[in-house]
């Protein structure tokens, strides 16, 4: 049971609270800044707000792991507040107007509003079904094949590379399928046998005609040769895979990404066509007026004026 006496304890723990020692601060702030006169980011008033202490609190915890001190509660604040000061001061000095970066950060906040509001819904499973069936090519996995390989150097054989493929492939043909080819044919610094393989991961090897060559092939004997980039190979493919389009179910965050990608780029576009609406572009400029107003924006009220001289 507590006693009368174990109060003072408790609120003298509870006031060396961090959070508490925070909060506290914090009003007397607000308290003062509120005495201080008016209000706006135009004004001179600046007034702490519950929210923005919290804010700067669960910044100093997911940095440092722990609540901030009295002293660190007063740096931020008055960090909080010299970058407030600041921020109106160059505001008002204009100091904003010219800056590439900060032009540049204020769209990007912009955008990242609308996309915010984009992700709040996801899109359903029959807007990504319609979007995979639209753009089936882009999601279409590449056919494959694996196969073995022997290399002709043509370095190395010069004029009898012909015949001696034909020699080769003629005893290749005619061998056991799980014979050794290591020892036929020539070195080369590529695998002589690859696992199931895209195009794609052909092309990276052997080269573009190869790899195109390669997918023609059918599995099961020895065919070529065929030519790449290092000289000539004899191919026995052993397994092709044919490329199809993977379900919904399959590749459905990949699907989804595009969806809301798609869905972002037509609703920042949409937000720009209707603030066009309620402004007028003028473009100054000594070019060909029909070129500097193809070139400009297309939507909205678009005027083109010489360049002024002084």
């Amino acid at each position: 049971m507590m006693t009368m006496s174990d109060h003072p304890k408790k609120w003298r723990r509870w006031i060396r609270e961090p959070l508490v020692q925070f909060m506290a601060i914090g009003l007397l702030l607000f308290l003062f800044y509120a005495w201080r006169g008016d209000t706006g980011t135009n004004s001179y008033r600046i007034i702490v707000t519950q929210g923005q202490l919290d804010a700067l609190a669960a910044r100093f915890v997911g940095i440092w792991k722990r609540p901030p001190n009295e002293q660190e509660v007063k740096y931020m604040i008055d960090d909080f507040v010299r970058e407030e000061m600041a921020t109106r001061e160059a505001t008002r000095l204009g100091l904003d107007r010219d800056d590439v970066i900060i032009r540049r950060r204020l769209r990007q906040k912009l955008e990242f509003a609308v996309e915010d509001n984009t992700n709040a819904s996801p899109p359903t499973d029959a807007e990504l079904q319609a979007y995979l069936d639209q753009h089936a090519e882009k999601f279409r996995a590449e056919p494959q094949v694996a196969f073995r390989q022997v290399f002709l150097n043509p370095a190395r054989r010069h004029d009898t590379i012909t015949h001696d493929a034909k020699v080769l492939l003629a005893r290749l043909s005619a061998s056991d399928i799980a014979t050794d080819v290591g020892p036929l044919g020539d070195p080369l610094m590529l695998p002589s046998e690859m696992p199931l393989s895209s195009r794609s991961d052909v092309s990276r090897l052997f080269g573009n005609g190869f790899a195109d060559e390669i997918m023609k092939l059918k599995p099961g004997r020895w065919s070529g040769p065929i030519e790449s980039a290092y000289g000539l190979h004899l191919v026995f493919a052993s397994e092709e895979v044919q490329g199809r389009l993977p379900s919904l179910a399959q590749i459905r965050l990949l699907v989804e990404e595009d969806v809301l990608s798609e869905r972002r780029d037509r609703e920042i576009n949409a937000m720009y066509a209707h603030l066009l609406e309620r402004y007028q572009v003028t473009v100054k400029t000594d070019a060909n007026p029909a070129a500097a107003q193809s070139s400009s924006v297309t939507t909205g009220k678009t005027t083109t004026a010489p360049k002024e001289v002084d």
